[in-house]
C-alpha cells in the first residue's frame, strides 16, 4: 500500500525516489498524485517526506490537487543551463541535479520510476550520471518486484472501491452485450441482425466499445476469438469472422477507467444457440478447476498452491500442462491467475513456479482455460477477486458463466 513506500525505499537503500512525468498513462505516477495529475514533469520524493513536484507552468492548479507542495520545473534556471550546455538533453539533466541540491539532497542514491521512451530513458540516465557524480541514480532489475510492484499488490480501501466501481460497469457491458446478442437470430447457422446482415466480431468489438464509453470505461484490445481462434489464448479474433452458431468464444473483457487507472478483468466463454458435446465437457472441467481454486484460496498461503491443485487435476482427466509438457499449445497453457490494479498484470503471479504469497487486500484473477486450437475450439472462465484478511475471497466480477447463448432460428 502507499503507506508502505517509505519501508520499501528503506529496503532498497534508497535516500530518494524521482517519478518522471509523461504524456503517456504512468501508473507510479497516478498512485501517487492522489487527486491531482501532471503530464510532464517530476515528482521527488525523499525518505521519510512529502514528495514535491517539478511541473510545468501549465498543469500547477491540477498538481496542487495532489496535496503536495508544488514547483515551476521551467524556470529560468532550466533556461541558463541549457543555454550553457548548447544542448537541451545536457541541460535538463544538470537541472536535475540543480533539482535534487533543492529538496536537501546533496547526494545518495536515487530511485528513477515512471514511464516513457526506453532508448530516451536510457540517454537521460548516462547524462545524469556524468553531469551529477554526486548521485547514484538506479534502477531494478527483478519482473513484477520494484517498488511499486510490491506497493500496489496490497490494495487499500480506496482502490478496493475504485476496482469495485470498475467491476460492477464492466459487469453491466457484458450483460449488455449478452443482451445485443440474443436480439438477433439465426440463419444458415449465422447470427443475422433485423437489418438483415451478418453479425461480425469487429461489429461485436465496436458495440462493446460503445458500451464501455457511455460508463467512463476504456478497452484496451478485448479478446473476442471464436473456433480455432479460440484455442490460442490471446487470440484478438478477425474482426472480418461472421458469428456461428455452437462455436467457443472466448471473450475476455479488461477494460480501464478512462483515461488511464484502474483495471478489471473477466473472460466468459460462449456458444451462440447451443454447445457441442466436446465443448461443453471441456467447459465443464474448466468450471470445476475454477471451483476447487476459489474454494482453496487463503491469505498467507503459496501463490503458487491453487495452480498446482488446479494442475492436478487437469492433468487427472489427461489434459497437457506447462507442467507436464513445457512449452505446450494445448491443453492448460498458462498460469491461474495474476494480480491486477492500475496495471492489467501485477504481483501476485499464480504461476506454479511462483515464489510470493497471497495476502489480505490481494485483488488477484482466477482464470484457468483449456486450449485445443486444431480440434477448433477454446475455453476460458475468468474472474477478478479481493482476498479479505478473514481469509474469504469475495468475487468482483458477478456475470453469470453460462455457456450457451440463447439465440432464435428463422
Amino acid at each position: 500500500m502507499k503507506s508502505d513506500i517509505d519501508a520499501l525505499m528503506a529496503k532498497r537503500n534508497l535516500d530518494a525516489i524521482i517519478i518522471v512525468a509523461d504524456e503517456i498513462y504512468n501508473p507510479p505516477l497516478d498512485y501517487m498524485m492522489n487527486d491531482g495529475h501532471i503530464t510532464t514533469g517530476l515528482m521527488i520524493k525523499r525518505h521519510g517526506a512529502q514528495p514535491v513536484l517539478y511541473v510545468s507552468s501549465m498543469e500547477t492548479e491540477e498538481a496542487a490537487r495532489s496535496g503536495y507542495e508544488v514547483r515551476i520545473y521551467n524556470d529560468p534556471g532550466l533556461i541558463a543551463l541549457v543555454q550553457e550546455h548548447k544542448d537541451i538533453s545536457r541541460g535538463h539533466a544538470a537541472w536535475w541535479g540543480r533539482i535534487l541540491a533543492a529538496c536537501g539532497l546533496e547526494g545518495g542514491r536515487i530511485g528513477l520510476y515512471g514511464a516513457g521512451d526506453f532508448s530516451f530513458i536510457l540517454g537521460r540516465v548516462a547524462l545524469l550520471k556524468e553531469l551529477c557524480p554526486q548521485y547514484e541514480f538506479v534502477g531494478e532489475t527483478v519482473l513484477t518486484g520494484t517498488l511499486f510492484d510490491e506497493a500496489f499488490a496490497t490494495k487499500g480501501p480506496d482502490e478496493i472501491e475504485r476496482l469495485r466501481s470498475v467491476a460492477q460497469r464492466t459487469d453491466l457491458v457484458m450483460q449488455q452485450t449478452w443482451d445485443w446478442l440474443t436480439s438477433h437470430h439465426a440463419e444458415g447457422g449465422l447470427l443475422v441482425g433485423e437489418d438483415g446482415h451478418t453479425l461480425t466480431i469487429g461489429k461485436v468489438k465496436r458495440f462493446v466499445r460503445k458500451a464501455l464509453l457511455d460508463v467512463d470505461l476504456e478497452d484496451t484490445a478485448m479478446i473476442f476469438a471464436q473456433g480455432r481462434d479460440a484455442g490460442f489464448p490471446h487470440s484478438r479474433g478477425e474482426d472480418n469472422d461472421a458469428l456461428k452458431l455452437g462455436q467457443a468464444i472466448v471473450f475476455d473483457l479488461f477494460p480501464r477507467e478512462l483515461g488511464g487507472g484502474y483495471f478489471h478483468d473477466m473472460t466468459r466463454t460462449w456458444s451462440l444457440g447451443y454447445a457441442t458435446p466436446e465443448v461443453q465437457a471441456a467447459y465443464d472441467e474448466v468450471m470445476t478447476a475454477f471451483d476447487i481454486a476459489i474454494e482453496m484460496i487463503k491469505p498467507g498461503m503459496p501463490a503458487n498452491q491453487p495452480q498446482l491443485a488446479v494442475l492436478d487435476y487437469f492433468e487427472s482427466r489427461g489434459h497437457q500442462t506447462l507442467r507436464t509438457h513445457p512449452g505446450t499449445q494445448q491443453g492448460y497453457v498458462h498460469s491461474l491467475g495474476h494480480g491486477i490494479g492500475l496495471n492489467i498484470h501485477e504481483a501476485p503471479g499464480m504461476s506454479h513456479l511462483s515464489t510470493a504469497t497471497l495476502a489480505g487486500g490481494n485483488a488477484i484473477t482466477v482464470e484457468p482455460g483449456l486450449y485445443y486450437p486444431e480440434k477448433g475450439f477454446g475455453v476460458r472462465i475468468e474472474d477478478s477477486c479481493i482476498i479479505e484478511s478473514d481469509g474469504q475471497v469475495t468475487p468482483l466480477t458477478t456475470f453469470r458463466k453460462d455457456l450457451v447463448v440463447p439465440i432464435e432460428s428463422r
